[in-house]
């Protein structure tokens, strides 16, 4: 019996619920109903001959055979969409509202620009750089179109990767020594803040904030100068501070869910639909490649 082709609209719609998370929270992506895309995935299961993904109550769970299916998916895809562009394809314009945190901008959306301008140059970006509890109601109103966040709820927006926090510290000022410890933290509702008095309450340890900044730079500063110590995204951590844990009397932290936000309006972009693909195949394939554990900084002793 002759295995039958695999059609574009079921990758899509398989790509699209492994992105989202659920049926649906994919349908709006792909522009169908919710049993639309469900039947979408039976026939590609019944062409492949295998199930590909488990369905929860809330999340969809990718098999081993799916795990296997999506690369390739993906990179047809992608094929697929270059092969059109190259006869059909007209120059992208238009602006593109993008929001991002100032820990996330040079690591995770600097590479995301650099393989989105040489192709589409005539697309402006404005780039709003805030906090992600700032960010994300911007996304919900409209106001921005994108926003590269920390997200609030497992029900929202597109999961990429999960962010390690860490506690930072200056070695020569050994501030972790100090009871009650002082800390540095961003604006009352971050989820950085949280985090960190969550961790001194469960080990029922003593603080005092003692420094607020809403900026990345302010948080750096404080723990460069001996003012306190602070929990930072690891890909923001600087390399002269040390990470801190246990042999200091500092607990684990929850990592951020790191997703893409997109506006309801912005569904009816091009350009955008554009930026958010690539938004999300390559900063994916980027921590799928980093799976294994980062080599060790410098703990203090």
């Amino acid at each position: 019996m002759t295995n039958p082709d695999l059609q574009v609209d079921w990758l899509k719609c398989f790509v699209a619920v492994v992105d989202a998370g659920s049926l649906s929270a994919a349908a709006p992506q792909v522009h169908r109903s919710q049993s639309a895309v469900s039947m979408q995935l039976k026939k590609l299961e019944s062409a492949l001959d295998c199930q590909l993904l488990i369905r929860g109550p809330r999340q969809h769970q990718l098999t081993a055979e799916g795990q296997t299916l999506l690369g390739y998916a993906r990179r047809m895809l992608d094929l697929h969409g270059e092969t059109l562009a190259a006869f059909h394809g007209e120059e992208l314009t238009g602006r593109i509202r993008l929001g991002v945190p100032d820990d996330y901008a040079a690591k995770y959306l600097t590479p995301v620009l650099k393989r989105f301008a040489p192709h589409h140059g005539a697309v402006e970006i404005e780039l709003n750089c805030q906090q992600s509890t700032a960010l994300i109601p911007r996304v919900r109103c409209g106001d921005l179109d994108l926003a590269l966040v920390s997200r609030d709820s497992a029900r929202h927006g597109t999961l990429l990767f999960y962010e390690p926090m860490v506690w930072v510290g200056a070695p020569q000022f050994q501030v972790w020594r100090r009871d009650p410890l002082p800390i540095a933290v961003y604006e009352s509702t971050s989820l950085a803040k949280r985090s960190a008095i969550t961790s001194l309450a469960l080990q029922g340890r003593r603080y005092r904030v003692v420094y607020n900044s809403s900026s990345l730079a302010g948080q750096i500063a404080a723990v460069e100068s001996g003012l306190a110590v602070a929990v930072l995204t690891q890909c923001s951590a600087p390399s002269h501070l040390d990470i801190l844990g246990s042999e200091q009397g500092l607990g684990p932290l929850e990592p951020m869910e790191v997703a893409v936000y997109r506006s309801e309006a912005s569904r009816r972009s091009v350009a955008v639909d554009r930026l958010y693909d690539l938004m999300v195949r390559t900063l994916r394939t980027a921590a799928a490649a980093q799976d294994s554990p980062a080599p060790g900084r410098r703990r203090s002793r």
